[in-house]
C-alpha cells in the first residue's frame, strides 16, 4: 500500500483510472451483425412463429420485458429457475400467474445457439429483441373477431 501511495499518491487514483477505463465500453446497434448475422432473423421467425401458435404471445413477450427490465435494468433475472435454496424470479408469487411467454425465451436461445453454432446472445438481449420483434409481428397479426 505504500508503494502505491508513493508512485500515485492515493490508491484511489487506481480505482478511478480503472472504473474510466471500463466505462469507455460502447454499445453497438450492430453487434449481431458482427458476431453471429443469423441471431437476429431467428429471434425473428421464432417470435413469428410462436405468435402464429398464440396470438397473444405477443403481448406476453413485451410483459415479459417489462417484468424483466423495469426494476432493477435488464439482467435476465426474471429467467432463472428455481433451485434448492433459491425461489426464481419465474415462480416468484407476483410473476407466478402474470408473467407467461418463458418457454418461448427457451425456444428463442436454441434457435440462435444452433443458427450460431454457438452461444452469443445473453437472456437479457433475447427479452429486448423479441419485445420489440413481438409489437412489429403482433401488429401485423389479423384481428380474429
Amino acid at each position: 500500500m505504500a508503494a502505491l501511495r508513493s508512485m500515485y499518491g492515493c490508491p484511489s487514483v487506481i480505482v478511478v483510472a480503472f472504473l474510466a477505463g471500463v466505462t469507455t465500453a460502447q454499445f453497438s446497434s450492430d453487434f449481431y451483425d458482427q458476431v453471429c448475422p443469423q441471431a437476429l432473423p431467428a429471434i425473428k421467425m421464432t417470435v413469428k412463429q410462436a405468435i402464429g401458435l398464440e396470438p397473444r404471445m405477443g403481448a406476453s413477450l413485451l410483459r415479459l420485458y417489462f417484468h424483466g427490465c423495469f426494476v432493477n435494468g435488464c439482467d435476465g433475472s426474471l429467467l432463472l429457475d428455481d433451485f434448492p435454496g433459491f425461489t426464481g424470479e419465474k415462480t416468484a408469487a407476483p410473476n407466478l400467474i402474470s408473467v407467461r411467454g418463458f418457454e418461448v425465451v427457451d425456444q428463442i436461445k436454441g434457435a440462435v445457439d444452433s443458427a450460431c453454432y454457438r452461444s452469443v446472445v445473453s437472456c437479457a438481449n433475447i427479452l429486448a429483441i423479441a419485445a420489440r420483434d413481438s409489437v412489429v409481428t403482433g401488429s401485423c397479426v389479423p384481428n380474429p373477431v
